[in-house]
C-alpha cells in the first residue's frame, strides 16, 4: 500500500503569494511621513552623528533621523512638517550648528 500526499498549488514564490522576497512592512520599507533634509556644521565622527540623531529624534512627530558626518547632511522623517527653530535648538543642543535646509 502506498500513500500519495497532495499539496496544494502555489502561485507565486515561496517567500509570499506575489513572489516578492520582501515584506512591504520589512526594513526596506521608506518610512511614511515628511522628508526633510538639513545641512549640520561640526560634525565630523560617527559620534556627531549619534549626538545630533539623539537630539532631534526627541522631537515630537519624529519617526526616523539619519546623520552624514562625512556631508554634514541630517534626513528627518517625521509624521508632519517640522518647526525649523525645534531642529536648530536640537542641533545646538547637541553642539554643532544648523546651516538650514539641504
Amino acid at each position: 500500500m502506498t500513500a500519495e500526499t497532495q499539496l496544494p498549488q502555489v502561485t507565486g514564490s515561496c517567500c509570499s503569494p506575489s513572489g516578492s522576497c520582501h515584506d512591504s512592512a520589512g526594513t526596506d520599507a521608506t518610512p511614511a511621513g515628511v522628508t526633510t533634509t538639513y545641512q549640520v556644521t561640526g560634525m565630523t565622527c560617527g559620534h556627531c552623528e549619534g549626538a545630533v540623531s539623539e537630539e532631534i529624534s526627541a522631537i515630537e512627530g519624529v519617526t526616523s533621523v539619519k546623520a552624514v558626518a562625512s556631508t554634514g547632511q541630517v534626513t528627518v522623517v517625521s509624521s508632519a512638517a517640522l518647526d525649523d527653530e525645534a531642529v536648530r535648538a536640537a542641533v545646538d543642543e547637541a553642539g554643532y550648528e544648523l546651516a538650514g535646509r539641504a
